[in-house]
C-alpha cells in the first residue's frame, strides 16, 4: 500500500532518518516539519494520508497537536510516535484523536499501514 505522510518533529536528526526509511519502504513523504503551526499548515495544503506526530514536541504538546489536526484537516489521520514505551503514555494516547501509536524503534511502513487498515 502507498500512503502520503507527513512527519512532525522536533528532531532534525529524526525528521531525516524517519524521511530516509520511509521513502525507502515506498512511502510519500510529503514534508516533515518541526512545529505544530506548520503541521496544520500543511496538513491543510497537502492533505497527507497521515501525520506522524511526537507526543513530545518541543515545547509543545503532541497530543494537543492531534486535536487540532483532527480539527483542521480531518482527512488525515494521525499516528503519535515516541521514544518512550506505550505503556507510560497509555493515559494521553487514549485521550487523543490519534488513530494508534508506534514506538519510534518500530516505526516503518508495514507498521503504519496496519494502523491505515
Amino acid at each position: 500500500m502507498t500512503f502520503t505522510c507527513l512527519l512532525v518533529d522536533d528532531s532534525e536528526e529524526f525528521l531525516a532518518s524517519a524521511t530516509r526509511l520511509l521513502d525507502s519502504q515506498g512511502v510519500d513523504v510529503v514534508a516533515s516539519v518541526k512545529t505544530g503551526g506548520e503541521a496544520v499548515r500543511l496538513a491543510k495544503t497537502l492533505a497527507p494520508d497521515v501525520a506522524l506526530v511526537d507526543i513530545q514536541l518541543g515545547d509543545e504538546d503532541g497530543i494537543e497537536l492531534t486535536r487540532e489536526l483532527d480539527d483542521h484537516a480531518p482527512s488525515t489521520r494521525v499516528v503519535l510516535i515516541s521514544s518512550y514505551d506505550r505503556d507510560d503514555l497509555t493515559e494521553l494516547i487514549s485521550g487523543s484523536p490519534a488513530i494508534g501509536f508506534l514506538p519510534k524503534n518500530v516505526l516503518g511502513a508495514a507498521a503504519i499501514s496496519e494502523l491505515l487498515d
